[in-house]
This record gives structure tokens, sequence and C-alpha cells, in this order.
């Protein structure tokens, strides 16, 4: 956390706006809502008279959210770098170079603060003391273009689910595309994820595909 707010933005190395946990959750996030709603509509559905309202119920529903999900990332951005000045101005201030040290050391990841001996917190306390331009907490444009982002993962990974349904096809095979869709995009966005994390790309499609069976599954058992 110290790190970012102790560098000017122009000096960082250039870095996409949303990393690729954060586009994958959304596009994992979309897949459910839409897999699950398009299930639940169809559990009320007899034929092609309701496809529009269903249509027009899953792309809503995925709006609604992608825009709430915009909004708590920018709400998000916001606490943490207030979050992250507050620690500056606390270390700054702090006349006890031993708890200046564990301030800093806190806002490491464990793994990391575990290494950083004190002549290291001790160089960072010094040079956090020595700044003369703190920066400020407030948003930016990049935070802006990262919240629409965000709304844009949501709201489109919709189409894949919702388009079967517009095929010259009865509802209930209509469905059954769309849920086989869902359960494909659910495989590769479980295999991205597996390799982001290094864990076996295999071993977390299929948890992401068993996630979409088991909703597809509660969708069948409730009579879609």
């Amino acid at each position: 956390m110290l790190g970012t707010m102790n560098t000017a933005p122009d000096e960082r190395a250039p870095r996409r706006v949303l990393d690729p946990l954060d586009r994958l959750s959304e596009v994992l996030f979309g897949v459910l809502m839409a897999l699950s709603f398009t299930g639940s509509i169809a559990i009320a559905t007899s034929g092609r008279e309701d496809i529009r309202e269903m249509l027009i119920g899953a792309i809503g529903c995925n709006t609604a959210w992608g825009l709430v999900d915009a909004v708590m990332y920018l709400v998000t951005t916001l606490v943490e770098r207030h979050r992250g000045l507050a620690l500056l101005h606390a270390v700054r201030s702090e006349t006890d170079a031993a708890r200046a040290h564990r301030g800093i050391a806190g806002s490491m990841p464990p793994v990391v603060a575990a290494l950083v001996r004190a002549p290291e917190l001790e160089h960072v306390r010094a040079g956090l003391a020595a700044m003369t331009v703190l920066p400020r907490a407030g948003l930016k444009g990049r935070d802006l273009v990262g919240a629409l982002g965000v709304f844009l993962l949501v709201f489109l990974s919709t189409l894949p689910v919702a388009v079967p349904f517009l095929l010259p096809v009865e509802a209930l095979r209509a469905l059954r595309i769309s849920n086989g869709v869902a359960i494909v995009m659910l495989f590769g966005v479980g295999w991205r994820l597996g390799k982001y994390a290094g864990i076996r790309p295999w071993a977390m499609a299929s948890a992401m595909v068993a996630i979409g069976v088991a909703l597809v599954g509660a969708t069948l058992a409730l009579g879609g």
C-alpha cells in the first residue's frame, strides 16, 4: 500500500487498469448471474411469446449489477487510497521508529513483511519522512475507465448466454443451448483463473463448471 502511495503515477511501470483477476472475476460474476436468471425465468415460461421478456430481464439484471459493481469499484478504490494516505501520515508523524516500522510492515503482505528487516524498514520510513509532495487520495480518470471496464465486463458477459434465445428454436432448446454456452464460458474463465493463480487449470476449470452445472441442475429440479 505504501509503495503505491509513495510513487508518482508517471514513475510507475505501465499497467492495465484492471488486472487479470479483476477481469476474470467480473466475467465469472456476469455469467453466473445470467445463467441463474435465465434459468429461473425459464421455469415460468412455456413458449416463444415470453422470450422477449426473458431477454429484457436477463440483460436488465446484469446491467443493474454491472452498475453496482462499477460504483463499488470506485468506492473501494477511494477507500483504499484514503487508508494508504492515512497510514502515510501516521508513519511520517510517528516519533517512535519501532512503531513506525510496525505500521510499514503491517501494510505489506505477511510473507514479505516476515523477510523485511529493521534496516530496510528504517530506509522506507526515512524516505516517507523526506517526501515533500504527498499524493492525493482522490479518483482519477484512470479509475473511471476501470469502472467502465467493470460495467462492460458484467454486461457483455450476458450476451453469449442470451443470444440462443434469439435463435428460431423452441424455448426449451434455446435454454439448453444457453446453458451449454454458459458452461463453456465458465470452463474458459476457470482455466484462465487457474493459470493466473498457479493452480492446476483443469482443477479450477472443473470447479467453475461444477458451479454452473449445480445452478443448471437446480433449475431443472425446479421444473426449468
